[in-house]
């Protein structure tokens, strides 16, 4: 199966996004963290925003969580060359606090223009607030995670943010069972990812 070509829009997408100040987290970052990986794959992870290495980097989990996410990922024969992985918000909040409220809403619609534009198939929330804005915003991380929902055509889960699992290592053998879940839909829906 040929890839899709990259839409020229993505790189406009890019460089609007790069200018954005629409709140107060534009103007105190480092770097913009737009994503990274393969922009025409069928499975797009979502965190919530950029820790202090992502902002002096400009690319999403490369901290100690990132390297989490790779180990994660690898376990279930994937890597950021075949998926895509970004953030609800782009810019880092101060002191690596949750992103707030509002600073969600003024974010949100990259992160929309990127799921429409990657088309993804499967979408994993990493942690609680890219659950409560991609899935329903009462969703419960520790009592829904790894069930499987359908939006407009794709399909929507939610697993433990890899910064959660390194602060509560109890959490792990249910991402694991969470990974191979993931595994397994990625299998049923879009196979040719394997291949």
């Amino acid at each position: 199966m040929s890839p899709r070509p990259v839409p020229p829009e993505w790189e406009q997408l890019q460089e609007r996004c790069e200018q954005c100040n629409a709140c107060q987290l534009g103007r105190t970052r480092t770097k913009l963290v737009f994503g990274v990986g393969k922009k025409d794959s069928p499975v797009l992870f979502v965190g919530e925003g950029p820790g202090q290495q992502e902002d002096l980097q400009g690319e999403p989990f490369v901290g100690a969580a990132g390297k989490l996410l790779d180990e994660m990922l690898s376990i279930i024969d994937l890597g950021r060359d075949n998926c895509y992985i970004a953030n609800v918000v782009k810019c880092r909040p101060p002191g690596n606090r949750d992103p707030r409220p509002e600073e969600q809403e003024a974010c949100v619609g990259w992160l929309y223009e990127q799921i429409r534009l990657i088309q993804p198939k499967l979408i994993i929330c990493l942690g609680r607030i890219a659950a409560g804005v991609l899935i329903r915003r009462d969703y419960r991380i520790t009592r829904e995670h790894g069930q499987w929902i359908q939006k407009n055509g794709i399909w929507y889960t939610a697993v433990y943010h890899p910064s959660a699992l390194l602060r509560d290592l109890s959490r792990r053998p249910e991402a694991f069972l969470d990974l191979l879940n993931i595994r397994d839909k990625i299998n049923e829906v879009c196979p040719e990812l394997y291949q």
